[in-house]
């Protein structure tokens, strides 16, 4: 395991009875503990109008992690570039990056990153999807040496490179990646289907940039970390639980505690168990197995790992707990 790199996606959770502000703090100790314990970045994603994830801001709440860890990587995972003018994401990246050389990342998705009424509220256009590969190479143009636009240039954000990353849930982010040399990151922690055909196509249609010789593949990966198994079972339903409120809640109609026993009791379970197929559970040791196993599975290059806990302590924990086998002799 030592030698696949080991990195982080947070989405800044907020637990029950968390506010927003013990998120933040709690995400900063995640990164910490994180930097401490070997992992290569730690990367937040772009979700709106979600009561559970308090990333929705994603370059600010990447400075202020990036202005309190000294040596990990920082970075998105991702912003969803459609949802903003390429120019203002190499001008806030570019800013990033020019405060904290050599440690940013920017990974790129083309989903809303929420509900299609939020969409609407961000003002997004329609058939911005549409335009999400010739966004990229725009966006890669402007954090490179030569804008791609005349008399338009990103400042800061010109001749830093920051890397980029394509994210995707689908074969599609897997051609976009593999057409322009960039490296691929696989949503699998939530859309497990697709994992295997996508990273075979990436691989199989990757053209060699500047940027990258050769595929790189990042997987995303569930992980659950706790001193014993019922322990690590008890964060698993949590987790089940958490994901169910979220997945059939409707706007401001929270589903009740009944109401989520009722849905995890009933078929529509299999939603929310399959968003969690791709999961490493149990103690250090367990988990660090599964996590050895899911790499040969896929021959991924870098496994990024999700932490899933009811609260910021059990999240923090399970990072140490799993860097403390599977990172041990990095």
């Amino acid at each position: 395991m030592s030698s696949v790199p080991l990195s982080i996606l947070d989405l800044a959770a907020v637990g029950r009875d968390e506010s927003v502000a013990e998120s933040f703090a709690g995400s900063v100790r995640l990164a910490r503990a994180a930097e401490r314990g070997g992992y290569k970045r730690i990367w937040y994603a772009e979700h709106h109008n979600i009561s559970s994830i308090a990333s929705s801001a994603t370059a600010v709440l990447i400075a202020h992690i990036a202005a309190h860890t000294e040596t990990i990587r920082v970075g998105a995972g991702g912003v969803m570039l459609p949802n903003h003018s390429p120019l203002v994401i190499a001008e806030q990246f570019g800013t990033l990056a020019t405060l904290h050389p050599d440690r940013i990342d920017l990974g790129l998705g083309r989903a809303p990153g929420s509900d299609q009424a939020t969409a609407r509220a961000l003002r997004r256009a329609p058939g911005a999807a549409e335009r999400f590969p010739d966004d990229v190479v725009e966006l890669q143009g402007l954090l490179g040496d030569e804008s791609p636009l005349p008399g338009i240039r990103a400042i800061p954000g010109r001749g830093t490179h920051v890397p980029l990353y394509i994210l995707g849930s689908s074969l599609f982010g897997a051609q976009l990646a593999a057409a322009l040399g960039l490296p691929y990151a696989f949503a699998s922690h939530f859309a497990p289907q697709a994992l295997h055909d996508a990273i075979g196509l990436y691989r199989e249609q990757f053209k060699p940039s500047s940027r990258l010789e050769r595929p790189y593949v990042i997987a995303g990966v569930g992980a659950i970390a706790a001193e014993t198994e019922e322990a690590a079972a008890e964060q698993l339903e949590a987790t089940r639980r958490l994901r169910a409120k979220a997945l059939f809640s409707r706007g401001d109609r929270r589903l009740s505690d009944d109401e989520v026993e009722a849905v995890l009791q009933s078929p529509q379970a299999a939603v929310v168990d399959e968003m969690l197929t791709y999961t490493a559970i149990g103690t250090p040791d367990q988990a660090a197995a599964y996590l050895y196993r899911f790499q040969q599975q896929t021959g991924a290059d870098e496994l990024i790992t999700v932490h899933y806990a009811d609260t910021a302590d059990a999240r923090v924990r399970s990072v140490e707990l799993l860097a403390g086998v599977a990172l041990a002799s990095a």
